[in-house]
C-alpha cells in the first residue's frame, strides 16, 4: 500500500477547505489564517481588481450563534470608520450556506513580532497609537473584550490597526437590541473552541449569566468571573494595560523587574487594578499617562519622592543646568582670581 507524500496530502487538505465563492465577485488565493470562527482567506476582487481578506465561517462551526456572532463582528466593523480599524469592504452568504465578510488586506506584522526589535520609547509610541482607534470605538459605544498583541496589526508603513473585533460589546443598544446580541453571545460562546467558558447556572430562582469570552492572560477580572453585564470601555483599559505588561518584558526584564522603570510599572498596575473604579477612567486618560512619562513630566498614577523629582527635573532641563552650572564655575574662579 502506497501513501501519499505530505505535500500531496496538504494541498488535497487546503483544496477541501477553500470555501465555494462561485457567484461571489471574489476567488480564493490562500489561506491567511484560523480562528474561533473561521478562516480568513486572501481573495482576488475580480470587479475592482484587488486582494481583500475574506473572513468565512468554518463548516465545522457553523451554527446558527457563531453565524450571527460573525455577522455582527462585520456590521460592528462598518459602524467604526477609522484609520486604526480595519474596513469592511462587503458581507453574504456563500452558496454553502456560510457567512461571510470582505475587509482591507492589511500587509504587515502583529505587536507581538513588530516590536522585538524596538526600543521602549518606541514601544510606548505605539501603545499610544493603539489607544486612539480604541477611544474612538468607546466613543461609539464598541468595547473590543479581546485586546491582546496578537490582535494588533502593524502595516507596511506603520499604519496600526485593532483587529478581530468578534467578541466586541455593544454598550450604546436597545434593550431589544441587547437581548438579541446576549442571546448570540451566549450562543456562540457555548461552540467556540479555545475559549473559557462557564455554563449559566440558576440560583434562587434567578439566572446568573456565567459567559467567560476573552483570552486567557490578557481578560480583566470581571471577564474571568463572567460578570457581562459589569463590562464597559474599563474592560479595555484592562487590555491595554497588558499590552503594555507585554512591551515592557524582553529578555532581563518583565513589568515586575526592578529594570522597568517605577512610573511606568505604576501606570501598568493602575491601567490593571483588579477593582474596575481603580483603572484609568478611559484609554484617553491612560495614554495621556504614558504620554506624560515620555516627556519626563509627573504621572497621576505615581506619586514621586523629593529625590525622584529632582533627577527627573534635572534629566528634562539639563541644558538650562549645565549652563547655570557653567555660570556658577566661571563667576566662582572669577572671584576666586580677582582675591589675587
Amino acid at each position: 500500500m502506497k501513501f501519499l507524500p505530505d505535500q500531496v496530502i496538504a494541498r488535497l487538505q487546503t483544496e477541501m477547505q477553500t470555501p465555494d465563492l462561485s457567484g461571489t465577485r471574489y476567488r480564493a488565493l490562500k489561506l491567511i489564517g484560523r480562528g474561533g470562527m473561521g478562516a480568513v482567506w486572501l481573495a482576488e476582487d475580480s470587479i475592482l481588481h484587488r486582494t481583500v481578506a475574506l473572513k468565512v465561517l468554518s463548516a465545522e462551526s457553523s451554527s446558527a450563534g457563531l453565524a450571527a456572532r460573525l455577522m455582527q463582528e462585520a456590521i460592528i466593523l462598518a459602524r467604526l470608520e477609522h484609520p486604526g480599524i480595519v474596513p469592511v469592504h462587503d458581507a453574504g452568504t456563500l452558496p454553502d450556506g456560510r457567512i461571510f465578510y470582505g475587509m482591507k488586506y492589511v500587509e504587515g506584522q502583529t505587536l507581538d513580532r513588530y516590536i522585538e526589535p524596538l526600543s521602549l520609547r518606541q514601544r510606548l509610541q505605539l501603545l499610544q497609537r493603539i489607544a486612539e482607534p480604541l477611544a474612538f470605538a468607546h466613543s461609539r459605544g464598541i468595547i473590543h473584550r479581546d485586546l491582546k498583541p496578537g490582535n494588533v496589526m502593524v502595516g507596511a508603513f506603520g499604519e496600526v490597526l485593532i483587529m478581530d473585533w468578534g467578541l466586541a460589546k455593544i454598550m450604546a443598544a436597545t434593550s431589544e437590541d441587547h437581548a438579541r446580541v446576549q442571546a448570540e453571545e451566549d450562543s456562540a460562546s457555548q461552540h467556540s473552541p479555545g475559549k473559557p467558558l462557564k455554563e449559566e447556572s440558576s440560583i434562587a430562582g434567578a439566572t446568573v449569566h456565567g459567559t467567560v469570552l476573552g483570552t486567557p492572560g490578557y481578560m480583566a477580572p470581571e471577564q474571568e468571573r463572567g460578570d457581562v453585564k459589569l463590562i464597559d470601555h474599563r474592560t479595555d483599559v484592562f487590555g491595554l494595560g497588558s499590552i503594555l505588561k507585554y512591551m515592557m518584558r524582553d529578555d532581563r526584564s518583565d513589568a515586575h523587574s526592578e529594570l522597568a522603570p517605577r512610573p511606568l510599572r505604576a501606570i501598568c498596575n493602575k491601567a490593571m487594578a483588579a477593582e474596575m473604579s481603580a483603572r484609568y477612567a478611559s484609554v484617553q486618560d491612560m495614554a495621556a499617562d504614558i504620554g506624560k512619562y515620555l516627556d519626563d513630566m509627573p504621572v497621576s498614577a505615581y506619586r514621586e519622592n523629593i529625590i525622584e523629582r529632582t533627577v527627573r527635573l534635572v534629566n528634562r532641563n539639563r541644558v538650562a543646568v549645565v549652563l547655570v552650572l557653567a555660570y556658577l564655575l566661571m563667576r566662582t574662579l572669577f572671584i576666586l582670581f580677582s582675591r589675587h
